[in-house]
C-alpha cells in the first residue's frame, strides 16, 4: 500500500504560480512511477505529467508543456508539480498517483491522493 497526500492548491490569478507537493507513505516510493492529472467540473480526469521512478524519463500534457515542471525527491518520499503562468482553464482538482508502469493513462495508476483544488481566476 501507499498513502498518497496532495497540498499546496489554492486560489491565484491568471498569470501566477503554484507548486504542489504529494508526500507519500508506505512502500518504497522510489519503485513507483508518479503522475499528476487533474479533473475539472463536468469533464473526465486528464493527464497532467509523469515522471519515472528515478526522474529521468518525464512527460507532460500539451497543455502544460513549457508552463509545469514535474520533480521528485525520493529521499524524502515526495514528488512537485510546479506551475507557472497558470490560465483559468488550468482550474481543477489535482491528484497525484502512483504506478508500477510508467505511463499516462490513468486506469494503470493503482494508488491516488485525496486531490486538492487549483483555482485560477482571471
Amino acid at each position: 500500500q501507499v498513502q498518497l497526500v496532495e497540498s499546496g492548491g489554492g486560489l491565484v490569478q491568471a498569470g501566477g504560480s503554484l507548486r504542489l507537493s504529494c508526500a507519500a507513505s508506505g512502500r518504497t516510493f522510489s519503485s513507483y512511477a508518479m503522475g499528476w492529472f487533474r479533473q475539472a467540473p463536468g469533464k473526465e480526469r486528464e493527464f497532467v505529467a509523469r515522471i519515472s521512478w528515478s526522474g529521468g524519463s518525464i512527460l507532460y500534457a500539451d497543455s502544460v508543456k513549457g508552463r509545469f515542471t514535474i520533480s521528485r525527491d525520493n529521499a524524502k518520499n515526495t514528488v512537485y508539480l510546479q506551475m507557472n503562468s497558470l490560465k483559468p482553464e488550468d482550474t481543477a482538482v489535482y491528484y497525484c498517483a502512483a504506478s508500477n508502469i510508467l505511463n499516462t493513462r490513468a486506469t494503470m495508476y493503482e494508488y491516488w491522493g485525496q486531490g486538492t483544488q487549483v483555482t485560477v481566476s482571471s
